[in-house]
């Protein structure tokens, strides 16, 4: 082969890679994407195991058809919700330990009551830290008939020395039946697995949201089952995270060579979160990471025995509605 044919194929190589990071967001509706990605989710969990709980954290402007707060609820995409969370509704929304602005509660609040009005969850996850401001927090939380969590550690990293609110000793069954919440997710504070558990098990949280991994090994069945039931004797539910808008560099699905040569589907780096990645959620290979397979990161949620995922980084549209200057709220179903 002669050197001027080599040239011209290595050139044609190059680019073609080009052509593929050329990405182009013609005619995405990145609300729409992101309601037809959990509800695809949710079928599938549903299917494989059923009464498999799906919540979902924040991008409450999903629930409505043009994601303004005085619109039409999007039932289709509600229906495939069993709760959906909140991250500092009353405390914590910008600046831990300080009020959520009453704009911004109130904002959030029309979005979440018509969620409540089909009969789903609500879920509030407040950073507050001071007791004026987690007494304030829990009478809002119960005021509005939802279920609340004080995290005294924006980390989540910590089942915080404080009572647990409307404590039971009901089984639950299903999330409707929930008074209260840990949200556990980081466990650097835990020496070793078993003091994990351990530290879990002796509480009375009616759920416990939770990372499926410990130091990179899933929990298993066994695990899980020293967990079902709370210190009082009650049935709880145990929901694992999972992030469906961002991929996670410490992830089992992670190939080191995505670090130089990315998947069509991963996007930059979140600035706030080192090695979380964004991604464009409504290609298929990133979905199949998630859902939809015996690899894929639902199907270990289920096999480990979860009772449901907690779905984060929902609201990842907004970083390519901003990205591309396109924030339509049409939706086509």
């Amino acid at each position: 082969m002669s050197k001027y044919i080599f040239v011209f194929i290595f050139l044609g190589f190059i680019s073609c890679k080009k052509t593929e990071r050329d990405y182009t967001y013609d005619n995405i509706d990145f609300k729409q994407e992101m309601r037809n990605f959990v509800k695809h989710i949710s079928h599938y969990a549903k299917n494989q195991k059923p009464g498999f709980n799906i919540i979902t954290q924040n991008g409450v402007e999903l629930i409505t058809v043009n994601g303004r707060p005085d619109g039409i609820t999007h039932y289709d995409y509600v229906d495939a919700l069993d709760a959906q969370s909140q991250e500092g509704l009353f405390y914590g929304y910008e600046v831990d330990d300080m009020p959520t602005t009453p704009d911004k509660i109130r904002y959030l609040k029309q979005f979440l009551n018509k969620a409540k009005a089909q009969d789903k969850t609500i879920m509030i996850t407040d950073y507050c830290s001071s007791p004026d401001n987690i007494r304030k927090s829990r009478d809002s939380v119960e005021h509005n008939q939802y279920i609340g969590f004080t995290a005294t550690h924006r980390e989540l990293d910590i089942i915080p020395q404080l009572p647990v609110p409307n404590e039971n000793h009901q089984d639950i069954d299903n999330l409707n039946q929930a008074k209260n919440y840990l949200y556990l997710i980081n466990y650097q504070n835990f020496s070793n697995k078993m003091r994990l558990l351990e530290s879990i098990a002796v509480t009375n949280y009616d759920v416990v949201i939770m990372d499926l991994f410990y130091q990179g090994q899933a929990f298993t069945t066994q695990d899980l089952e020293r967990l079902s039931h709370k210190a009082n004797g009650g049935k709880r539910l145990l929901i694992a995270y999972v992030s469906i808008g961002e991929a996670e560099d410490y992830r089992y699905y992670w190939q080191a060579s995505w670090n130089n040569d990315h998947p069509v589907w991963l996007d930059e780096e979140n600035p706030d979160w080192q090695g979380n990645y964004k991604v464009r959620y409504w290609e298929k290979d990133w979905q199949d990471i998630i859902y939809g397979n015996n690899q894929s990161y639902l199907k270990k949620v289920i096999d480990a025995g979860f009772d449901g995922a907690f779905l984060d980084v929902i609201d990842a549209y907004e970083f390519f509605e901003q990205k591309t200057g396109n924030n339509d709220t049409s939706v086509s179903n």
